[in-house]
Parts: C-alpha cells; sequence; structure tokens
C-alpha cells in the first residue's frame, strides 16, 4: 500500500491566521531582520513531501511570527498554511516542546506536546500515513553588527528562559540580529516505527527527548554550553576524585591540615578557569568590529561552510598555528559572527595582567602556567578543569606549539593539552570529538619587531600592563589583509582506530594512563600540523618574500621579480599541495604594485629597468613570511638544488638522494607524503619542470639537464632552490661537526650549541640576514631525528656515536653545496674544534 503524502503547496485560499496576528506580524516586521541557515532551507523541504509542523524549542508568540516571517522569505509554507493540510484542525502546524506558561503557576517543562501526541496516534493507527517534522532554532540577538548599541548587549541570546516583557525588549532592541535555523526534517512515522514494538507512549516521549537534545545541541553550538556559574565548575573541579586525592597527598608531603590544601587546590582552580559571559563577548564583538576595520583591510574565512556542517553534535577542538597574540582573538570574532560559539581558549598566564585578564578570562581565556611538571596539585586540577569543560561539551582552543612562532614555520608540537583532551575522552566520550586545524596568514605582523630581536638574542619581553600601553603605537599602522584558512577536521575515534585498534579496552580503567598514550598523542600531533601546513594561503607577501630572499642583496629587475612569482603561482596550480591551499587571485603585477604600497619593498628607478628591493628591517621580516609557504616549494626547491653545481644529473640519482633527505626535511616542515609519495612527487615535479622548459630530458627521460647557468631558466631555478639551501647547509653543519670532533665527544645539547655558534657566525661573516639559519630548535629537531632514524645514539657517557656511514652524508654533500660554503662550514668546524679543545689542553698543561 503507497504512504500518502499530502501536498506542501499552499491550498486556493492560504489560512494566514487571525487578524490580529496580521496586525501584531506588520508591527513586527520592521524590527525583524532574519539570516536563515541554510540560505537557502528550501532543499531541506521539497514540496512533494509530506504534512510539515515546525517543531520550536521554546512557545512565545514572538517565535511564530519569526518563524512565519523566516518562512515567507524562504519561499516555504507558512504554519498556518501548513496548518491546513495536517489531518487534525489546527490555526498553525508549531509544536513547542517547552509549553505555554501558565497564568498563576509554571508547567511542567517535560509534559509533552498534545499535538505530537494526536499526530503520533493517527500515525500508527493509518499505514498510508506520514507527517514530517521540522525543528527550528531562532536566536534574537546572535550577531551584532554596526548599529548595535551598549544596551542591546544585556538582551542577547542565553540560555535563560525570560519572561514576555524582557523578550519584547530583546526583540526591539537585536531583532535585527536574529538568526533562524532549520534543520532536516525527521519522519514520524520512521521514528515511531512498527506498530506495537514498544508503547505509543514512550515512543512519543523518547522522541521528545531526541528532539530536546537537538535544540540543545544547537544551542550550543551558535551561542556556546550553559556555564553561567563559574563556581559550580570550581566545586566540581575541587570535589573531583583525582584532585581530592591529590590534595589528601600535599596535605600528608607537607604536614598541612587538609583544609589548607583544599584552599590551595580552589585557589590554583579559581586561577585557571575561565569566567565566559555572554554579554562581555558580544560586547567585545562589538568592540573588534572597529578595531579590525583600524588594523585590518580585511579578514577572509576559507572552508568555513565545511566547518559548520561537522560541528553540531561533535566536541570541536581549534587547533591553529600561532603567529601572533592577535590569533586569540581573531578566531573566536570570526566563529562569533559566522553563528558559532567562540571556544574557550588556553591562554598562558602570562597574559593575566591587571585589567586585560579579566576581560580576557570572560571572554573565554582559561590560564595555564607555562610549567607545572613539579607542582602535581596544579597538575590534577588543571587536568581535571579540562576534563569537567569536555564533559559540559565546551569548544576548546589551544596552540598546540605551545608558543608563538617567530621564524614563521609550524613549531614542534607540545603534549600536555593533547594528552589531557585524549584521556578526558577516554573518561568521558559522551560526543564525537573532532580537531579542527586552522592556519592563520598574516601580511604585517604587530610583533615584527621584537620577533628580530629574540632570534637575534636579545631576552623575551615579559608581558605587562606598562608594555601594552607601550605597544599602542602599533595600531596606528595598517596590517593589510589576513586570512583563516579551515583545513580537514581529524575524527579523534577513527584516529585510534587506525592506530590503536583496542584502545576502548581503556576506557573502562580510564583513570590508568594507556601504553600506547604517547604514541597516539605524537600521531595527533603530527596529524594536526600536517593539516594546517595543507590549508596554507599564499599572499602576495609570501610571493614577494619567496622571489626577493633568494637573490643575495635581496633586489631584483622588475621583469624578473614578476616573472618569478608568475611561475611560483603557476607551480602551486600545477602541482596541487593540497585542496585547502589557496592562494591570491592578483597578477605577478599587482602583487608586485600590493607589496609596494604596503611598503615592504621599495623601487629604485633606472632608465633600463626599474628595481624592487628590500632593504633592512624588512627583509629579516620577510623571511618570516617566506617561511609561511616554504613547505609549498620543497619539491621542485629540492630538485632546483640538485641543480645548483651540476649541469645534468640522472633522474634516479634525483630520486635516490631526494629519498635520503626526506625524512629530515619531513619533520621539519610536517609535510603529508610517505617516502613512496615524495619520489611520486619528485617525478611529478620534474616532468613539470621539463614541460615548463626550466630542464630538458633527454630521449628516454633518463638524464635530465640544465640550460647554462646565464639562461633565465638557470635564473628561475636558483631563486626556487634558496627556500630549501639554507636547510641543506644546516644539516651540513651539523654532520660536519659530528664527524670533525669524532665519535663519543659531543653531547646532544654540546652539539647544538656548536652548531648554533657556527650557524650564526657563518651568518656574519656571509651576511645571512636571516635569523632562522641559526635557530636552535631547527638544529634540535634535526638532532633528534637523527637520534630517532638511528643515524647517530648515545652512548654509555651520554656521547653521540656514529657509524662510517655519517661520514658518506658529509660526501654527498658536493652534490648540492657549493665548494666555498662546504669549506666554509668546514673551516668553521675545525675553528670550533681547535676552541672547545684549548681549555682541556691549558688545564691539562696546568
Amino acid at each position: 500500500m503507497e504512504q500518502q503524502n499530502l501536498p506542501l503547496h499552499a491550498p486556493t485560499e492560504p489560512a494566514r491566521g487571525p487578524g490580529w496576528l496580521k496586525v501584531l506580524g506588520a508591527m513586527l516586521r520592521p524590527w525583524i531582520r532574519i539570516r536563515r541557515e541554510p540560505r537557502e532551507p528550501q532543499a531541506l523541504i521539497p514540496a512533494d513531501g509530506p504534512a510539515t509542523v515546525y517543531v520550536v524549542e521554546r512557545y512565545g508568540l514572538s517565535d511564530t511570527l519569526i518563524l512565519e516571517q523566516a518562512c515567507r522569505e524562504a519561499a516555504l509554507p507558512s504554519p498556518y498554511e501548513a496548518a491546513a493540510l495536517l489531518p487534525i484542525r489546527r490555526t498553525r502546524a508549531i509544536i513547542a516542546l517547552t509549553p505555554r506558561p501558565g497564568l498563576w503557576r509554571r508547567r511542567n517543562p517535560a509534559t509533552r506536546s498534545e499535538t505530537l501526541g494526536q499526530l503520533a496516534e493517527l500515525v500508527a493507527a493509518d499505514p498510508t500515513l506520514d507527517v514530517r517534522l521540522v525543528p527550528v532554532s531562532i536566536f534574537v540577538g546572535r550577531a551584532p553588527d554596526r548599529q548595535s548599541g551598549w544596551f542591546r548587549v544585556l538582551f542577547a541570546e542565553n540560555w535563560v528562559v525570560v519572561g514576555r516583557f524582557r523578550r519584547l525588549l530583546a526583540i526591539l532592541l537585536n531583532g535585527r540580529d536574529t538568526i533562524v535555523q532549520f534543520s532536516a526534517p525527521v519522519s514520524l512515522r520512521d521514528t515511531l516505527g512498527e506498530p506495537h514494538d514498544v508503547p505509543l507512549e514512550r515512543s512519543v516521549r523518547k522522541l521528545a527527548r531526541v528532539l530536546r537534545v537537538h535544540f540543545r545541541r544547537v544551542r550550543t553550538t551558535i551561542i556556546g554550553a550553559d556555564l553561567s556559574h563559574r563556581r559550580t565548575v570550581v566545586d566540581s573541579v575541587v570535589n573531583a576524585e583525582p584532585v581530592v586525592a591529590a590534595i589528601s597527598a600535599v596535605a600528608t608531603k607537607e604536614n598541612i591540615r587538609l583544609d589548607q590544601a583544599q584552599r590551595r587546590a580552589r585557589s590554583y582552580a579559581l586561577e585557571i578557569a575561565a569566567d565566559y559571559s555572554h554579554t562581555v563577548v558580544r560586547s567585545l564583538s562589538f568592540m573588534l568590529i572597529a578595531f579590525w576595520n583600524k588594523l585590518y583591510g580585511g579578514v577572509v574565512m576559507h572552508h568555513f561552510e565545511r566547518l559548520r556542517a561537522v560541528a553540531p553534535g561533535h566536541e570541536v577542538i581549534y587547533v591553529p598555528c600561532h603567529r601572533s597574540h592577535i590569533d586569540y582573538l581573531l578566531l573566536s570574532y570570526q566563529l562569533y559572527q559566522n553563528g558559532l560559539v567562540p571556544p574557550h581558549i588556553a591562554a598562558g598566564v602570562n597574559l593575566n595582567l591587571p585589567v586585560i585578564g579579566p576581560i580576557l578570562r570572560r571572554g573565554g581565556a582559561f590560564f595555564l602556567r607555562r610549567s607545572f611538571k613539579s607542582n602535581a596539585l596544579y597538575s590534577a586540577v588543571f587536568t581535571e578543569y579540562v576534563s569537567q569543560l569536555f564533559v559540559r561539551g565546551v569548544a576548546l582552543e589551544y596552540f598546540i606549539e605551545g608558543g608563538r612562532s617567530r621564524t614563521g614555520r609550524l613549531l614542534q608540537p607540545k603534549a600536555g593539552m593533547l594528552a589531557m583532551t585524549l584521556r578526558s575522552f577516554l573518561r568521558e566520550s559522551r560526543r564525537p570529538v573532532i580537531f579542527q586545524p586552522v592556519y592563520i596568514g598574516y601580511e604585517k605582523l604587530m610583533e615584527g619587531k621584537s620577533y628580530i630581536g629574540e632570534l637575534s638574542g636579545k631576552a623575551k619581553e615579559k608581558e605587562s600592563l606598562l608594555g601594552l600601553l607601550r605597544s599602542v603605537k602599533v595600531l596606528r599602522q595598517r596590517y593589510g589583509r589576513v586570512t583563516i584558512n579551515f583545513g580537514e577536521p581529524i575524527e579523534l575515534a577513527a584516529l585510534l582506530d587506525a592506530n590503536v585498534p583496542d584502545w576502548r579496552a581503556a576506557t573502562a580503567t580510564p583513570d590508568e594512563r594507556p601504553d600506547w598514550l604517547n604514541a597516539a598523542v605524537d600521531a595527533l600531533a603530527e596529524r594536526i600540523q600536517v593539516n594546517v601546513n595543507r590549508a596554507a594561503d599564499v599572499n602576495p607577501i609570501n610571493l614577494v618574500a619567496l622571489a626577493l630572499l633568494a637573490m643575495p642583496k635581496h633586489a631584483m629587475a622588475e621583469a624578473d621579480l614578476v616573472a618569478q612569482i608568475d611561475l611560483c603561482k603557476d607551480l602551486l596550480v600545477a602541482l596541487p599541495y593540497g585542496e585547502r591551499v589557496t592562494v591570491t587571485a592578483m597578477s605577478a603585477g599587482e602583487v608586485v604594485a600590493y607589496a609596494e604600497g604596503m611598503q615592504w619593498i621599495r623601487r629604485v628607478k633606472h632608465p633600463l629597468g626599474d628595481v624592487l628591493m628590500a632593504e633592512g628591517d624588512n627583509a629579516v621580516l620577510l623571511s618570516y613570511f617566506r617561511n609561511n609557504v616554504q613547505h609549498l616549494f620543497v619539491a621542485p626547491a629540492w630538485i632546483a638544488c640538485c641543480f645548483l653545481n651540476n649541469r645534468r644529473m640522472a633522474r634516479t640519482s634525483i630520486l635516490r638522494l631526494g629519498r635520503l633527505i626526506y625524512p629530515f626535511i619531513q619533520a621539519e616542515w610536517f609535510l603529508p607524503w610517505d617516502e613512496a609519495g615524495f619520489t611520486q612527487r619528485l617525478e611529478a615535479t620534474l616532468d613539470v619542470l621539463v614541460a615548463r622548459g626550466l630542464l630538458e630530458a633527454d630521449a628516454d627521460g633518463r638524464v635530465i639537464e640544465r640550460a647554462p647557468g646565464q639562461s633565465d631558466s638557470a635564473f628561475r631555478l636558483r631563486a626556487i632552490s634558496h627556500s630549501l639551501l639554507q636547510a641543506v647547509e644546516r644539516y651540513y653543519i651539523t654532520i660536519a661537526l659530528l664527524v670533525s670532533n669524532g665519535r663519543g665527544s659531543l653531547s646532544a645539547g654540546e652539539l647544538e650549541n656548536l652548531c648554533f655558534l657556527t650557524a650564526q657566525r657563518l651568518s656574519l661573516l656571509h651576511e645571512l640576514n636571516a635569523p632562522e639559519f641559526f635557530d636552535r630548535s631547527l638544529f634540535r629537531g634535526f638532532i633528534q631525528k637523527l637520534r630517532e632514524r638511528r643515524v647517530v645514539w648515545p652512548d654509555e657517557s651520554n656521547k653521540l656515536d656514529f657509524d662510517a656511514g655519517l661520514e658518506e652524508l658529509v660526501k654527498e654533500a658536493k652534490v648540492i653545496l657549493s665548494r666555498d660554503i662546504r669549506h666554509g662550514i668546514l673551516k668553521l668546524t675545525a675553528e670550533n674544534r681547535a676552541a672547545t679543545a684549548t681549555p682541556s689542553s691549558e688545564s691539562e698543561a696546568a
């Protein structure tokens, strides 16, 4: 028997509701401006489906009028038109899960809707009948605009069920910032199941519960979890079993009273905990509109709709790269303005400044100390606080790099917050968890000059209120455009399935730390960084930096600069790095003009053609923006390096050397391929370079050749190679120092320090004006990778040992590095060896 789908088209004389409702609707209309989610809800509710009933979270006449207006604007049947097609007599096709408030007493909010019950009875009795339920969420005053006033903030949407008068004020003040979200319809027949499976009354109650959970999830996604009482969260933390055990342990160890240890734990919790306020968040959003307009020429987001699609029903943890203090505000502001709740953000306690700290705390920041391994009680309190946020379904944000990148490249991740999140998931895995990598790209940084000083050895300036006041002058500048790209999300359960198939067994004993946790955290951290890099944005300043900094004096003829930028853009199109990478739409000429207008480069007029150059601090700062996107050009840069000192090379040699170096550049730049994948990438890149005329291949493609050194193609290749050449030089410094000092002579720390000093001196001698060339963390990461691959290993005295294979690597370097560079590095390593040997010789003579 066919199921009866009643048509949704309006009847000949459409029902419009009582006359007084028409008057109220007309009076309300000028005060309401609706933003629909999705923009075209007709796709969710096709006209040829069964009869429709709209389900709202709470009863309210204003919500009915708003829904009617939203349906009319979206060309959907209004609640009054839909009511005419129902199998029961109703004025409007609306079900409110929270019933109409009683005049003298409050009604039980759990009471099921009478309309829902009657419809369920009819559908159960007639197998040809069906009704579809369309959940609709309505939020008044969710996203402020330029016209918003301070008083309106007090009446923003929140979790409190307000009275009629307050709702009226909210509409009058904030009605022009209304969101109406239509969700996918639910078939009442499919929900009830087969007759006699379960009692009808129970099925209806279950359906009402499911709808309430749905509305709560949507509300949590849009305005955030209900954290209106900070003290209750703190109490939950202090009274949690792990914290109680830590309190007892501290009291015993330090021989203090239990209440003293409890007060200390509470003080820790209050120091950490956010004090989230919807009112403050809305106020900050209002203030930041003018702030962004003053500082930036625009903020652009890509791939946000994909995030919006997966966010409801998931615990979302945002893991952006960390470039600037602005990151904290920027991402939260953009999420809020686009209809998602700002996350709670893990911020360093150094930002808990007078005045600023309380504001950040009410905006969702919670504070952590830089290190608390030696403080077991603080560690227990902080871990439990993160777990409490997790249990409450609060969106989180933290920077796994641990601090802002001073070089523009991603830093090696810190595992602490990720490990806490995984343990919270094992303990309370109520909702699926996704990690959302975020790439943030700038065209100019507020902290640029301080980064140069820190990389050059200057101590990091401690944050203070006075320092903040001094930095107000940076607000007088313009900082170009900012891009936020949302990378491919990582489903935690799927990642654990792939790496630890039996991980669910650990949920039975959540307080025990599983043996596989560290490996799983490392895999998750690497995946996050890889996905951040796969969502990079290539802006005009990145392209100019890539081209100009490849030149010894950071200067290029305008025609050469335009051609090099065109080549970079061409390579990005021909060899796509990832589907979420975005590239500026500007032409090469427009890119040059834009960088000139941003005062990054200076034009020198000349009769034979203008020259464009980056000078002084600008040249150093441009290295930051080059490093943002270096990873996108690793394959062509490696091939170009192979032809710096060679006219021709066998294809197999290029691929063999590429496989040799790949593990180290993969670790440094978080590249997405395995060894076989990188080999395929090199093969494809060789084909593209040959097709573009930058290289030539013999008849069978086995031998690759470049043009003579004075040719344009050789010039382009040299410019491309520069982005990888410094990394190769750093690797050579490290290996040369190890070999020259001999086996068992240097510890990892001593080698790192010698590498830093050698690179720093080489930079001074050869005018390598790029502080990241002697960045300690890069040498530390390379040494660690050598140890992981058993190229070197610590002996019984913790000195580094190696075999003859390392000396072969030194010999291989002559393929890439010129004789002058190799001899210069070897000379400095010999001088370092002599300098380190002198003190011991003098002590022996004494």
